[in-house]
This record gives C-alpha cells, structure tokens and sequence, in this order.
C-alpha cells in the first residue's frame, strides 16, 4: 500500500492546486458546484501544508514521532552503515523503495523480516533485539518514506543562490512580453520570503485574483454562446458562472464548441522548460526588487 502511495506521491505536481479541476468521467449529484475556495497552501504553516498533502494524496498516518525517535539511534547502531543514514542506499539498497518497507504498517511485516534477515545476501538477522526495538526501526523508516513522500513537509533553507543579472536578462526575455514593468515593482517586499517569491512568480495563485480565473466560451447548438468563469470541467460538462452570477452546466456534445482562455498559460508553458539555474537565477533577482 504505502509502495503506491509513494508512487502518486512522487507525481504530484503544481497542478495539485489549480482552481480547475478537468476530470475524466461525468460528475454526479449536485449539476451546479460551487466549491469553496480553499486556503493559501502558500501561506500555510508547514505542518498544515503536511496535513493537506497526506489528505489529498491519501498518505497513511504520519509515524509515531517517540517512536521514530527512538528507533533513530538504533538504526544508526545497526543500520546505516549499510543502508546510509536515511536509508537512502550506502553499500546496501535504498530502502525507500523496498517492498518489505512499503508493504509494512507498523512493524507487523518488517519486525518477522528483521529477526530473520537475509544472510545470503549479506543482511544479518536481527533476532537479539526486542520486538519493540525492531518496531521503533520500522517507524523510523516509514518516517524516511514520510520525509520523501509528502511534499508538504519540505522545509526550504536558503534558494537565493543564483545569479540576479542573469535572472534579470530571463524576465527581459520571457515575462516582459506579458507583465508590465510595474509588475514587477517592490514584488519580494510583496511576498515577503524567498520561498513564497518563487511560488509565486513560478505558479501564481488563483484564488482571490479574479483576473487569473480560466474564462469560457461555450457555443451552444443554435448558435447562442455563454461566457462565465469556469467552475468546474470535464469530457462531458462544463460549469460556467457567468457575468450576472448565473450558473450554467452544458453537457458537451458534437455540437457544442469550447474555448477555453488560461491568464496562467504562459506560466504552465514555463513549467515544461525552465531550468534548475533560470528559477535561482531569476529569484535572486527579485529577491532585489524589494
């Protein structure tokens, strides 16, 4: 179980929080959503951040912190000079991805496993130790699948490394056919940490900037058109609310035409080529624009 949720875990991208969700199969129950806007994940503490990327991604419980405590220094003892000190792979495997650590919950599959080894394979048998020792082993590596997994935990130490003049010849050439210059005006005193100024300037937020919404037009089959914000989208309907506030849900059929309009394109676009260096760079370089 937790080998798959590794899996989608690892695929999460920014995409996670766009305002629109597109679907594959029809939506059922209520035919005009309203969903509510959900908090700034940008503007969460981490532990919050933690809490609703386990949610949405279905994590299992995070681990027992007095455990993983615990079974730290005795994985260290017994453990890392083979498997590293995160268990990441030394001379022995990574073990992140074993099935024996993925298919554990808590202790019940690893703590048999760890009292018999593999001696063929050069990994001893840990019998002497105790089962509530080898189970403290056990919820400190699903801590260390934790730390990979979910993505809201991570904690950002410094990301101003790059090159500002560098950054800045990136804006001239790629954000300046779109942003006036006042954009880009006082923007780290705006967002007020590194982090936050490269999510921001990476993926901008939606909610609460009517400006960036994804805009419709739906052209129906006698010809009338219904333009709305869009609220919801799929293969077989779309939910539009319009100028007045009126909700409309067309089913999309042969004859009905869509044309979709994303203020946040060209910043999806960047996301496919942008480089490591071009975000530390142009960072660094509104991190000077206070």
């Amino acid at each position: 179980m937790r080998r798959l949720l590794l899996i989608g875990a690892l695929a999460v991208t920014a995409t996670v929080w766009a305002a629109v969700g597109h679907s594959q199969e029809p939506s059922t129950g209520e035919q005009n959503p309203q969903p509510p806007a959900p908090r700034s994940f940008m503007n969460m503490t981490p532990e919050q951040r933690a809490a609703l990327t386990r949610s949405f991604l279905g994590l299992a419980p995070p681990p027992d912190k007095a455990m993983v405590a615990r079974g730290a220094p005795l994985f260290e003892r017994n453990c890392a000079f083979c498997h590293g000190p995160h268990a990441r792979g030394a001379e022995g495997p990574d073990l992140i991805t074993s099935d024996e650590v993925l298919t554990d919950s808590r202790g019940e599959k690893l703590v048999p496993f760890l009292k018999v080894g593999r001696p063929a394979k050069g990994m001893p048998s840990f019998a002497t130790m105790t089962d509530q020792q080898l189970t403290d082993i056990a919820e400190f590596l699903h801590q260390q699948v934790e730390d990979v997994a979910n993505r809201g935990t991570y904690h950002l130490l410094n990301i101003v490394v790059g090159d500002p003049a560098k950054g800045r010849a990136y804006v001239n050439a790629h954000c300046m056919q779109c942003h006036a210059p006042q954009t880009f005006a006082h923007i780290a005193g705006k967002y007020r940490t590194p982090d936050r100024l490269q999510r921001g300037w990476i993926w901008p937020e939606r909610y609460g900037y009517p400006s960036r919404a994804v805009t419709a037009v739906v052209t129906l089959p006698d010809g009338g058109a219904i333009r709305g914000t869009v609220m919801q989208v799929s293969d077989f309907r779309i939910t539009l609310v319009d100028s007045a506030g009126q909700t409309h849900t067309i089913v999309r059929g042969p004859r009905v035409s869509v044309r979709m309009t994303d203020p946040l394109a060209a910043h999806e676009a960047i996301l496919l080529h942008v480089r490591n260096d071009d975000m530390h760079n142009v960072t660094a370089y509104l991190e000077t624009l206070k």
